[in-house]
């Protein structure tokens, strides 16, 4: 009953409400910004490699690291398998849409999350969402809204999807057994639930520095295998990329089944992976030293370029290139894991194991990072060493929990989670948008003058209170 309830709720929002709002809120500030997600890309690759001002501050790259590596999991190999096996081919070119939509509002959230950012006691600065709905729109009870609905998605609904992903890829295995008897879910569940319990019980820090070494490495491995695929299977290239395009615009069968259909499934799958407009990098976004807001508007912008047209292409060309057709059957990390048995031979599903033991455990770390931060916010900053011990505890016993669950559940409760955040923050850009668009130009017109831009909030009118930039 629960589980059908959860179902409906997702298909009404996705097939109606999310839509609508993520395509016009992405076209909106793509034509606001001229295009910033094309127009500066080669500058945000620039800005990436910027040092923080101290070895105690959060450097740009590290910022992106944590980003990365909450956008970059278990949803850029089993998402996008579900996406091609219910949607089809064109649910790959509505995935790439959403993610050159979303770079300009990705932009925009960040940029607003580092003008807004607050202080902490040791001179280093976190924010999000919560503080520039407080900041900017007087608003304390929404952004605590806000901060909750963010705890629900990431500590909930996305970090038990990780870890039932991770436990589901191992079903195809013999050592699983009959899946209505395996101990594989409560024992691989466990196992996972402690190690991330004895990761985040060490602190933010401590996220910050695992997920700064696991990310690129696992993204880089991932992205080569694919490579790989493609290029033994080379042959196949120009039917796939036809049968993406031709599936993307078959408007017979999107709107004649519209809950499965390419669009809403690529649009779907394509913001759970890359996270534009959810609300959730800016958290991470704020915890960046840097001496410009635009700066990590433009890396988090790179961040969801990273995750769909890199990471989530590859899952792609990996599944579509071997010339397995996509079917409902295939449905989770199955269909990742024949393509590459029929390339690699036995070798192949091993390797995806690995991929997902990495990319599952990554995020679950970056995504508790985002948390913590929203916990502190609620509390007024009074949550205590004591109140995040119970919280992290609460949120590894969840990891357990997710292993234990139904594919169908697990994925629709992250959906509407998720959902909830995107319908909260997408109204909120619009309205500030305007604040981020300023600094946009201020920081362009710095740049062309030949200087490293430095903002300060008066060169834009900025009359809210800040922080950093008085």
């Amino acid at each position: 009953m629960f589980g059908e309830m959860i179902g409906t709720i997702s298909d009404f929002m996705y097939s109606y409400l999310l839509i609508i709002m993520l395509l016009a809120v992405g076209l909106y500030f793509t034509i606001r910004t001229r295009g910033v997600q094309l127009r500066l890309l080669a500058e945000s690759i620039r800005v990436v490699g910027e040092k923080s001002s101290s070895r105690e501050s959060v450097s740009a790259f590290q910022a992106l690291m944590v980003s990365t590596a909450s956008r970059v999991g278990t949803g850029n190999i089993v998402g996008v398998a579900n996406a091609i096996a219910v949607g089809g081919y064109g649910a790959v070119f509505w995935m790439w849409i959403i993610a050159l939509l979303g770079g300009a509002s990705a932009f925009i959230e960040s940029t607003l999350a580092q003008i807004y950012k607050v202080r902490d006691k040791n001179g280093g600065s976190y924010g999000g969402p919560s503080y520039y709905i407080q900041a900017a729109l007087k608003s304390r009870w929404l952004g605590v809204v806000f901060a909750a609905a963010l705890i629900a998605t990431y500590a909930g609904g996305f970090n038990m999807l990780a870890s039932f992903n991770l436990i589901d890829s191992m079903s195809g295995y013999s050592f699983y057994g009959d899946p209505q008897t395996s101990l594989v879910p409560l024992v691989g569940g466990g196992l996972l639930a402690v190690l991330v319990a004895v990761c985040v019980l060490g602190g933010g820090r401590r996220i910050v520095r695992i997920t700064g070494l696991l990310v690129p490495f696992m993204g880089v491995t991932y992205i080569l295998m694919a490579l790989v695929v493609m290029a033994l299977n080379f042959q196949m290239l120009p039917q796939v990329f036809g049968r993406i395009i031709a599936g993307a615009f078959d408007f017979r069968a999107i709107f004649g089944g519209f809950a499965g259909s390419a669009l809403m499934e690529g649009i779907k799958r394509g913001l759970y992976s890359n996270e534009a407009g959810v609300g959730s990098a800016p958290n991470a976004a704020a915890a960046a030293d840097v001496s410009h807001p635009v700066k990590q508007g433009l890396v988090q912008m790179l961040s969801v370029f990273i995750d769909t047209l890199l990471v989530c292409t590859a899952t792609a060309m990996m599944c579509l290139c071997t010339g397995i057709v996509p079917s409902e059957q295939l449905k989770g990390a199955a269909f990742v894991q024949q393509s590459l048995s029929t390339t690699f031979g036995s070798v192949g599903p091993y390797f995806l194991t690995l991929a997902l033991l990495l990319f599952a455990f990554t995020t679950l770390l970056g995504n508790l990072f985002y948390c913590e931060g929203c916990l502190r916010y609620i509390t007024r900053e009074r949550i205590g060493k004591r109140g995040l011990t119970v919280f992290r505890l609460a949120a590894a016993a969840l990891v357990f929990a997710g292993a234990q669950m139904e594919f169908d559940l697990v994925w629709d409760v992250a959906d509407v989670l998720m959902g909830v955040m995107a319908l909260i923050n997408l109204p909120v850009i619009v309205l500030l948008g305007r604040t981020a668009l300023s600094a946009l130009k201020d920081y362009t017109s710095q740049r062309r003058e030949g200087k490293d831009p430095v903002f300060r909030a008066a060169s834009i009118g900025l009359k809210e209170k800040t922080d950093f930039w008085n």
